[in-house]
């Protein structure tokens, strides 16, 4: 039953595969939904070689129906960041979310000098970084590297965020020019020259009107963009209040919502945007969960973390980084360097907290960064 969806959603351009190649294929006269069964199977490494097979193959691998299923086959894994004083020490690790220990890879996509703060959170299998007046899109799986038009711009800094549209399954880059240096509450800076790339299209920056004057965070890990359903989120301030800025991906427009507290910590809870305060000393944490952004209605929870002195290290802060496709809560130290890497997983159903050690990630004082969801993806990173 299985086999035979995937024979009706699977579609290939015709027109693409010659007559003479199909004679010359040794694979014509397997029926295209094996070869979608056997593709599946296949590691996402060797998946960007098997394009070269034919243009059958080529059709079907980037084809927008296998893409999905072969998404939505893959397990939600950790993507670890390593930023070690020098290039070697600097690479990218997936690991199992079931047990990091266990299934690790190690990424090494770029030769250039990485910055934690430079990441968004990892869409679809693509990670977006930030490099000077630079863009990348990578997918670690498959070690592709895209560096996108240099941003033009006269600004002295710019700030860009990772989004995916799931109506016209397009991958958009927001990306705003911002004053570099420490930014003061209260003052009458705000972002400008507001621009978009989109991927596949006209390969070029798109300048866009923003209706909403607001000074979003520079270089804070805590404030990173999340993209859920289309829509970017992110903080910032406008004048001397915090808000939560939302940027719809379909419309490209900017809303501005007024946040309860002035808690700076944006996450995904469970598939809502929501801001977490620090846990506190004996692990309690307050959670405000966006119910309608059009309303700018709020719940708010109230978690205590279980044995949480027995687990953590009180030399170092920690925060929320956001919930597991289980629902376990992921909290991970603020300080950095912190070795061997640890984080808290907590265990909402069955109320129950533990300690996961991460060894071997990188050199004593290197820095890391977790995210969670990321997925071994087939997809090619295309302007």
């Amino acid at each position: 039953m299985k086999i035979a969806r995937r024979k009706k959603t699977i579609k290939i351009n015709q027109k693409r595969v010659t007559k003479k190649e199909d004679e010359n294929d040794p694979f014509s006269n397997i029926p295209l939904d094996l070869i979608v069964k056997i593709l599946l199977k296949v590691p996402t490494k060797s998946i960007a070689r098997l394009v070269l097979v034919s243009r059958k193959w080529l059709s079907i691998i980037r084809g927008k129906d296998f893409i999905n299923l072969y998404l939505a086959r893959s397990s939600p894994r950790f993507l670890l960041a390593v930023f070690g004083s020098n290039v070697e020490e600097q690479f990218l690790q997936t690991c199992s979310q079931v047990d990091p220990s266990l299934d690790r890879h190690r990424l090494d996509i770029t030769p250039h000098k990485l910055n934690a703060d430079g990441f968004s959170p990892p869409i679809r299998g693509l990670v977006c970084r930030q490099m000077d007046f630079k863009v990348v899109i990578s997918n670690p799986s498959t070690g592709q590297v895209l560096t996108l038009p240099r941003v033009k711009t006269t600004r002295r800094g710019i700030l860009s965020f990772f989004g995916y549209d799931p109506v016209n399954d397009v991958y958009k880059i927001l990306c705003m020019t911002i004053l570099q240096g420490r930014q003061r509450r209260g003052s009458q800076v705000v972002s400008e020259e507001h621009q978009v790339y989109t991927l596949g299209a006209q390969r070029k920056w798109r300048m866009i009107e923003c209706k909403q004057p607001h000074l979003p965070l520079p270089l804070c890990v805590f404030t990173k963009g999340i993209c859920i359903n289309g829509v970017l989120y992110y903080y910032a301030w406008i004048k001397d209040e915090a808000f939560l800025i939302s940027f719809d991906l379909i419309s490209e427009e900017f809303n501005a919502i007024k946040l309860p507290e002035d808690i700076k910590c944006v996450v995904n809870y469970n598939g809502k945007v929501a801001i977490s305060s620090w846990p506190t000393r004996h692990g309690e944490v307050r959670l405000w969960i966006l119910e309608d952004a059009s309303k700018q209605e709020w719940s708010k929870v109230s978690i205590v973390v279980p044995s949480w002195i027995d687990l953590i290290d009180i030399r170092h802060g920690y925060r929320l980084r956001g919930t597991l496709s289980t629902g376990e809560l992921v909290f991970v130290p603020r300080t950095f360097p912190i070795n061997p890497f640890y984080f808290i997983s907590y265990n909402l159903k069955e109320n129950i907290a533990k300690k996961v050690v991460v060894e071997e990630l990188g050199e004593h004082d290197a820095s890391r960064e977790i995210y969670l969801g990321h997925v071994e993806s087939p997809i090619f990173c295309q302007m």
